[in-house]
């Protein structure tokens, strides 16, 4: 799903993203990356873009060869399906916003349930766009279902004031 918003002169575009899991056949992750694909492909250059979603991958805690995506901070291992959003997130020059800042555990943990603590949620924004993010993190008490967490950037966003001559 993709909602833009027009704030000022600034048109800002947020899509909802829903990565099938593990277990899944490739070819339905390979529709999953190409229909992400077609989507940013659409906004153009010039309008802000911010993907968050359930990537059901595991960026792990170093960026390991993806310096210019991963900021070094996230949580656990890699896994396999990692490769796939690091990969797109570079071939678009995405970042991850909550890789990016220094945060204890509880603020890093989407997932939890009595098995394991993971990171599987991420925020997506442009490179180009990375100075607009102060800040990325999980509010521990907010549970959204029975074992995610929310995740929640802060975005400055500077609206050009228009002149006293322009107003109506």
């Amino acid at each position: 799903m993709t909602i833009k918003l027009v704030v000022g002169e600034c048109t800002l575009n947020i899509v909802s993203a829903y990565a099938p899991y593990a277990g899944l056949d490739e070819d339905v992750k390979r529709r999953f990356w190409e229909g992400l694909d077609e989507i940013v492909r659409q906004v153009p250059p010039t309008e802000r873009l911010f993907i968050g979603g359930d990537f059901n991958s595991h960026v792990g805690s170093t960026a390991g060869g993806y310096g210019e995506v991963h900021g070094g901070l996230g949580f656990g291992e890699k896994n396999r399906g990692c490769t796939s959003m690091l990969d797109f997130d570079k071939a678009f020059g995405l970042v991850i916003a909550n890789s990016s800042f220094p945060k204890r555990e509880e603020h890093l943990v989407t997932f939890q349930n009595a098995v394991a603590a993971t990171q599987i949620d991420y925020l997506l924004l442009r490179r180009s766009d990375r100075g607009l993010c102060k800040d990325c993190k999980v509010i521990p008490g907010e549970i959204l279902m029975t074992q995610y967490k929310l995740l929640v950037m802060d975005v400055a966003i500077m609206l050009k004031r228009r002149k006293r001559s322009d107003r109506g």
